[in-house]
């Protein structure tokens, strides 16, 4: 495993403040998370983090993702047509566009998108504070 130490701290910090013991199980989980560049839901993590440390339970993976979540420092994802997924909050903003005939979760950023939607918003008499852009597409095929 190639994984990101100083990541990987971030979230242990996370879950020592939270007053959660930091074991072999929840370093496993920690370090397939801090890997992951994608969006795993909690049993591919579960999986992922076996492949390590094969006492880690699926309890633990879901345990420590809430705290994680709690704690501001994983974001927990729920796009339509399945379970929830997860990726570290350290990332720049971005957008996703969901496959809908196979599940790819593909993320983007759009200059034109932000542009816009902040313009929407002033006409509105808004500010925008924050946003999610989810798009559910299919290929387009030739």
């Amino acid at each position: 495993m190639s994984s990101d130490s100083g990541k990987t701290e971030k979230l242990a910090s996370a879950l020592r403040k939270s007053g959660i013991r930091v074991t072999r199980q929840r370093i496993a989980v920690l370090g397939v998370l801090a890997d992951a560049n994608d969006h795993p839901d909690a049993v591919e993590l579960h999986e992922r983090a076996k492949a390590v440390e094969p006492s880690v339970s699926l309890a633990t993976v879901y345990r420590t993702l809430s705290v994680l979540e709690s704690e501001g420092v994983v974001h927990r994802h729920a796009f339509e047509g399945g379970g929830a997924r997860f990726e570290t909050a350290d990332v720049d903003h971005h957008d996703h566009l969901i496959d809908l005939d196979t599940g790819d979760v593909i993320e983007f950023t759009s200059e034109k998108i932000e542009r816009l939607q902040k313009e929407i918003a002033a006409e509105l008499g808004y500010e925008v504070e924050h946003h999610r852009l989810e798009l559910y597409c299919r290929k387009i095929k030739p």
